[in-house]
């Protein structure tokens, strides 16, 4: 469990997180409504580049940002009514050609990838916020630096 004690701190994980990332790594964000998922993904973005505005995706479901060393697909799946919908927001070939960062990847049910770091946020008090790191599958080991 890592405790990020502001919004900095959560943009830092972010960003750890992005320095592991590969093509075809998946980061499947848990949580509620402001525990800081939009958040993580801002910090992984800039940390790879990105120095443009990191709108939260709710209404266009998915942004992908082209970068010098890695695609990222960022996908907001709160709105998704069947699992299957991802197929048509481009899941496959963000699986197979980029960093997919998924925020409410239990949208996804059976098709969320068994290899996978998922990042769990959860709010402690007030600003502080809580980070559990599991990975899966070939996750295992990876992301063990951040």
């Amino acid at each position: 469990m890592v405790e990020l004690a502001d919004v900095a701190a959560t943009r830092a994980l972010g960003a750890r997180l992005a320095a592991e990332a590969c093509v075809g790594d998946v980061i499947a964000l848990w949580g509620d409504l402001g525990s800081g998922k939009t958040t993580l993904a801002r910090g992984f973005l800039r940390a790879l580049g990105h120095a443009e505005e990191v709108p939260s995706p709710t209404f266009t479901l998915v942004q992908v940002y082209e970068l010098p060393r890695l695609t990222v697909w960022h996908f907001d799946l709160y709105r998704l009514a069947r699992p299957a919908e991802a197929w048509e927001l481009g899941l496959e070939e963000a699986l197979a050609e980029g960093v997919s960062l998924i925020e409410w990847p239990e949208r996804l049910g059976a098709l969320l990838p068994a290899d996978r770091l998922d990042v769990a946020l959860s709010i402690a008090e007030g600003d502080i916020r809580r980070a559990a790191l599991t990975p899966h599958g070939a996750a295992v080991g990876r992301f063990a630096a951040a």
